[in-house]
């Protein structure tokens, strides 16, 4: 036939098959509910008017935060069945039904798409929002004791100016991607400030570098526009308070995020420019994590004694009060959010590093084409006697059709196979099933997610049929690249 290169069977990219895991849909890097972790990350900035939070692990926040995709026990590694009999398609996981992958969570309430990127205000944002507005409006009551109950609308208004800037600042790292050709899932406010979610990681540490600053550096100008109006009112009053406080919040920002540690802005500099000098883009990352974990123990440790030594501008407290306790609390929520991204930065690195390995040729299962009412028991000898471990339905010219379904076969009890047609246990071919056998990596894995499905049938540049790669072999073999040392 033609689409089996002239032999009468589908080829494959492997002689000896892999063993078969739990049909589920391909890992995806990512989210890290990962890796983010896929490496890009995010740069988070600043929840209030006295602290920014740091950055998500990936260039600019993908928010995504890497999880390891699930595993199986007792199948840690590929070990080819012998395919003797027909049972060789049965394992004991597969009848287990596939779970579907879940749903991209939107984020919270859609505000707008500037640049054609949705932002999404997060519920923990309403939270901070109050929160920003109850001590905000304390300071207010200080200064303006006038104002009375109206000093929480200046708050308010207050709070929500900040986030606008802290939007003005991912909106730099948004633009800085988008012009370097890297997609941007969305943009999110939240509690701890914003984030940015790469989808990729910068293609050299140049542009490594000015997608991470570009962030601080908004920041920065904004906080001179603050400056300079503020010059132009008078002091004292409800419009000189509100600039002084964006002044001084977005100098914060700025200063937090330009700490040279990963997730933040800085750590992102710091990894790319231990990568122009080493050449090695994991090098830089692991420099940046160990300075950012140094950072939260920093943060953990130096932020209550500044505070109770009175090194920031207060006086020093002798005793422990509410307000030493909170900012014990708030330290320890910065250092938390700082290590886990550090962290979280490392192993989005190592699945980058790894991602490469994951081809869909060296994958790909020895596949048998069979026509529609093909009971499932000779279906089954034909793939045994060829070496194979798939089934692809195909019409009178040999054109495929679909896929026989590992996961239905194991269904079908061995008695009743003779009169069970493989049409029966197949899903159709759409054109999300149908992968390039020369795919790899980050594009095989984009691929598999963009459609999900247990198997996926593989075809040469000519058009071909190659053979048919299952969503669990993929995930297994995501699993022990991860497993591996770096």
């Amino acid at each position: 036939m033609d689409e089996s290169g002239g032999s009468g069977k589908p080829r494959s990219g492997t002689d000896e098959p892999t063993e078969h895991r739990t049909d589920r849909p391909a890992p995806d890097p990512g989210r890290p509910d990962a890796p983010t972790g896929p490496e890009t990350g995010s740069a988070p900035t600043g929840p209030g008017p006295d602290e920014t939070p740091p950055a998500q692990d990936h260039q600019h926040p993908t928010g995504e935060d890497p999880r390891p995709p699930h595993t199986t026990p007792g199948t840690d590694g590929p070990h080819p069945p012998h395919l003797h009999d027909d049972r060789a398609f049965a394992h004991s996981d597969d009848d287990k039904p596939r779970p579907r992958r879940p749903r991209d969570p939107r984020g919270g309430l859609l505000m707008g798409r500037p640049f054609g990127v949705p932002v999404y205000v997060a519920p923990s944002w309403f939270l901070v929002a109050a929160l920003i507005t109850w001590v905000f409006g304390g300071q207010l009551d200080r200064v303006l004791p006038e104002l009375g109950a109206a000093r929480y609308l200046v708050s308010l208004f207050f709070a929500i100016a900040f986030y606008a800037s802290v939007l003005v600042h991912e909106l730099a790292h948004t633009v800085a991607a988008l012009r370097f050709g890297l997609p941007v899932r969305r943009i999110q406010l939240q509690f701890f400030g914003g984030v940015s979610e790469i989808e990729k990681e910068a293609e050299t540490p140049g542009r490594e570098f000015v997608l991470a600053f570009v962030g601080p550096l908004l920041s920065l100008v904004l906080s001179g526009v603050f400056y300079g109006a503020l010059r132009l009112v008078e002091p004292g009053t409800v419009p000189g308070v509100l600039l002084a406080g964006l002044m001084i919040s977005n100098l914060i920002v700025a200063a937090f995020n330009l700490l040279p540690g990963l997730p933040l802005d800085g750590g992102r500099m710091l990894r790319a420019v231990v990568w122009k000098i080493t050449g090695k883009p994991m090098t830089g990352t692991v420099a940046a994590a160990w300075v950012g974990r140094a950072l939260a123990v920093s943060v953990l440790i130096g932020l209550p004694w500044l505070t109770q030594s009175g090194a920031l501008g207060s006086d020093a407290v002798d005793n422990v009060g509410m307000d030493t306790v909170m900012d014990a609390l708030l330290a320890a929520i910065l250092a938390a959010i700082i290590w886990t991204g550090a962290g979280n930065s490392l192993r989005m690195a190592r699945l980058r590093e790894h991602l490469p390995e994951l081809q869909a040729r060296a994958l790909t299962r020895r596949a048998v084409p069979v026509e529609a009412d093909t009971p499932l028991s000779e279906a089954l000898r034909r793939a045994n006697a060829a070496g194979a471990r798939a089934l692809v339905v195909v019409d009178a010219d040999g054109s495929p059709l679909s896929l026989v379904r590992e996961a239905a076969i194991v269904g079908v009890p061995e008695h009743r196979r003779p009169w069970v047609a493989v049409s029966s246990l197949a899903q159709d071919i759409t054109d999300g099933m149908r992968v390039s056998a020369e795919l790899s990596g980050e594009e095989l894995l984009e691929a598999l997610r963009s459609t999900p499905a247990t198997e996926y049938l593989v075809v040469e540049e000519t058009g071909e049929i190659y053979g048919v790669l299952s969503a669990a072999d993929v995930e297994r073999a995501f699993v022990k690249a991860m497993a591996r040392p770096s």
